[in-house]
């Protein structure tokens, strides 16, 4: 998809779509890798972890439903204590 060069944002959609397409993305990319335990697959989902955590830094001040954010900050734990868990 195409960015938008003034915001950044993917074409088409919107901050909260893009957001929680990442964390489901960041879920998906967990749940592969701790199953393949493959060290690239480890490192992409930890990108994908870190890249919905970055989504999620910037749009915690803009005015968003607050328990949407919140659901998602929970979910990107559990992907984070998943991995985690997974790597030791």
């Amino acid at each position: 998809m195409d960015q938008i060069n003034h915001t950044g944002l993917i074409s088409g959609m919107n901050e909260i779509a893009q957001l929680e397409a990442s964390v489901k993305a960041a879920q998906k990319m967990v749940g592969a890798a701790t199953m393949q335990m493959d060290p690239e697959a480890i490192k992409n989902a930890e990108n994908a972890i870190n890249d919905a955590k970055a989504l999620m830094s910037l749009t915690s001040n803009t005015g968003f439903d607050q328990d949407f954010l919140t659901k998602q900050q929970q979910l990107i734990d559990q992907c984070q204590h998943q991995l985690s868990e997974a790597k030791h």
